[in-house]
């Protein structure tokens, strides 16, 4: 397996585990009454605190920064590219995501956006390896 597959390998456990922090605390699951609503249909959900809605939303943001990464590794993959430089911008990419998902629990907005940008540039980088 390359380097770059096995970056997308960590990025998918890393996605996985960013979905459920975001849905355990959104049900206060370390509760009695959380646990409850977390295995149930999540019908009487309660008020989320302001850093549970920001881990929601970096989980969403997480999905859909996955889905072009996902993507990019395995054309790059299939198409025989430059493995040394896909695997830089695959790691570039997963460090900034998880770097982001942080910076944007803790609610820091300019280097949320910052963080965002070097993540941006790692999946330049994979694409500079297709082109």
């Amino acid at each position: 397996m390359t380097p770059a597959l096995k970056t997308l390998v960590w990025m998918t456990l890393f996605t996985w585990a960013v979905i459920m922090m975001a849905s355990l605390c959104r049900a206060r699951a370390w509760t009695w009454r959380g646990m409850g609503l977390a295995m149930g249909n999540r019908d009487d959900m309660p008020m989320t605190s302001q850093a549970t809605s920001r881990l929601s939303r970096a989980a969403a943001n997480t999905i859909e920064n996955y889905l072009l990464f996902a993507v990019l590794v395995l054309v790059a993959h299939a198409a025989g590219a430059d493995q040394a430089r896909v695997a830089l911008g695959a790691t570039v990419f997963f460090w900034a995501r998880v770097a982001y998902v942080f910076v944007y629990w803790a609610g820091i907005p300019l280097v949320r956006t910052g963080v965002w940008g070097v993540a941006v540039c790692g999946l330049g980088i994979i694409v500079s390896a297709l082109i």
